[in-house]
């Protein structure tokens, strides 16, 4: 990332295939990593998903004359504050679990939306899959899936609602599954705008689920 001058963690030689295309390595020597609670700051259990902070020499001095955005990612011990989550093995190897701002409350539980994302992307059907947050009045938000499907594909909503009950915790089965005709998501720089995903969402929620938006 820009604001650490690059990597703060890096594979070692010995690391298998897997090892790499699965993990991001270790901290670099010289370079302090905590994994903490995203919402109250203290420090995550081993093995458990947090936001990652990071210190040491590669971390940035600040954003140049914004002392308000600076304030807000580096803490006065000089945590730089990422937005990103992580998990931390044993080892001290980093997995990457998705952003911040991604992460669902569903019924005071955490649900990543990442980890939604690629088990979507499981069923033989699915092509890309993104995951937002739908406010609930009992459960203060639930999963909604956006999803393209594989070229000739078919596939409705309630069939991959139905792959995703017994394979994961009923928390995080979407509640609905919007699909997106190729071409039709909208795009940031580089990536799926979720902001705009979430916009679409309130605009849509009334229409049927298997409508190709």
């Amino acid at each position: 990332m820009t604001e650490t001058a690059g990597i703060y963690a890096l594979s070692e030689r010995a690391d298998s295939a897997l090892e790499r295309a699965t993990n991001q390595g270790k901290p670099v020597p010289g370079i302090e990593v905590r994994i903490v609670d995203f919402e109250t700051g203290e420090d995550a259990r081993p093995g458990e998903v947090g936001e990652i902070l990071v210190r040491g020499y590669c971390v940035m001095d600040g954003y140049h004359h914004d002392p308000v955005k600076t304030a807000a990612a580096l803490d006065p011990e000089r945590w730089l504050h990422t937005g990103d989550l992580y998990r931390q093995a044993s080892d001290g190897s980093l997995t990457f679990h998705g952003r911040t701002k991604d992460m669902l409350k569903v019924g005071g539980e955490n649900v990543a939306a990442i980890e939604l994302e690629a088990f979507l992307c499981e069923h033989p059907a699915v092509k890309l899959a993104e995951v937002v947050g739908r406010p609930d009045a009992r459960l203060d938000e639930v999963p909604v899936a956006f999803v393209e499907l594989q070229p000739g594909a078919q596939l409705c909503a309630e069939a991959l609602i139905e792959f995703c009950k017994g394979r994961i915790a009923s928390f995080k089965v979407p509640r609905a599954v919007y699909f997106v005709a190729p071409g039709a998501w909208p795009m940031s720089a580089t990536k799926v705008d979720k902001r705009a995903l979430r916009q679409r969402l309130l605009d849509i929620e009334q229409q049927p689920a298997c409508d190709c938006i």
